[in-house]
């Protein structure tokens, strides 16, 4: 039973786990993350039992070491995580399959079926500098979706991998009406959403509704919360996603938005298996805090019957 008295519902299509980010990892190397296996050790203490690779270089990168340090721990891995510029065109083709083969071959040599690919940011994640313009041109969606198109051919084939593009504040797929016509503008055989609930609601869109409006297209889920007033303070001041962060923006369940038991029963209603990876936003962070959130998050989740 729920603590309202209520059954609690049965989510058996839904497979939780967790990722780097939750212990505040950002970057392959950085002097104020956690230690990559302290990572594995916490992040198997807590009781989750898939993870994510994270930035391409924080765990091993040799699947052979990579496997040995995940089966001494009960772990598996659900996906890798790539970003991409593909609006720019053709010609950034190599650089990008360059950099996506690298993690969808140790994706897939740690048996994860998936592969996140997140757009790039218009603005810089640590500087907050302003790299291109925040809306794209026809021309530029165009080559996004004929862009992202060609790499799901392209790691499927490869790898037996499939792609989820991940709407992501500070990128040109965030919105709303611009995660509307990047999957109005793709092939659904070949392009599937990764849906993160935290970002999704920090750019001001509604899971549920999405879940029901293009739930033929959800692969994937990232779970996360955002804090209301912080948020608040962040639009009204026009603040970037990395301050934002650093400003608590992201907080763990279920003290923020949205409730995540209506988008876990939505995603449970489609029928296919899902993961649900929790994210919370949080670089960056002392070592000492992310065990006990991701301990809570695990109970919560728990009660709400995944």
């Amino acid at each position: 039973m729920s603590a309202n008295g209520l059954a609690t519902p049965v989510l058996d299509r839904i497979r939780v786990g967790s990722a780097p980010d939750s212990w505040g990892v950002w970057f392959p190397e950085d002097e104020q993350q956690v230690p990559w296996r302290r990572f594995l050790d916490e992040v198997a203490q807590a009781g989750y039992r898939w993870i994510e690779l994270g930035p391409y270089g924080y765990l091993p990168t040799e699947p052979a070491v990579l496997s040995g340090e995940l089966e001494r721990r009960g772990l598996s891995v659900s996906a890798g995580t790539v970003f991409t510029a593909l609006h720019r065109g053709p010609a950034v083709w190599e650089e990008t399959w360059e950099q996506v083969s690298r993690v969808a071959a140790l994706a897939r040599a740690t048996g994860a079926g998936h592969l996140v690919v997140i757009p790039s940011f218009w603005r810089d994640d640590r500087t907050a500098e302003i790299i291109e313009p925040e809306e794209l041109t026809a021309e530029q969606w165009r080559h996004l979706a004929e862009g992202t198109e060609r790499l799901a051919r392209r790691v499927g084939d490869a790898y037996g991998l499939r792609i989820v593009v991940h709407p992501h504040a500070d990128t040109h797929i965030d919105t709303e009406e611009h995660t509307a016509r990047f999957l109005d503008a793709t092939d659904p055989e070949l392009v599937s959403l990764c849906l993160d609930t935290g970002h999704y609601a920090y750019c001001g869109g509604d899971s549920v509704e999405l879940i029901r409006t293009y739930g033929e297209r959800i692969g994937y889920l990232h779970l996360k919360q955002v804090d209301p007033e912080v948020l608040a303070d962040v639009r009204a001041k026009g603040i970037p996603f990395g301050p934002a962060v650093r400003q608590g923006v992201m907080v763990e369940p279920p003290l923020g938005v949205p409730a995540l038991p209506p988008v876990l029963e939505a995603a449970q209603r489609l029928g296919v298996d899902l993961f649900a990876i929790v994210e919370q936003d949080m670089y960056p962070c002392e070592p000492e805090r992310p065990l006990p959130i991701a301990e809570r998050t695990r109970r919560f989740l728990r009660s709400c019957g995944a």
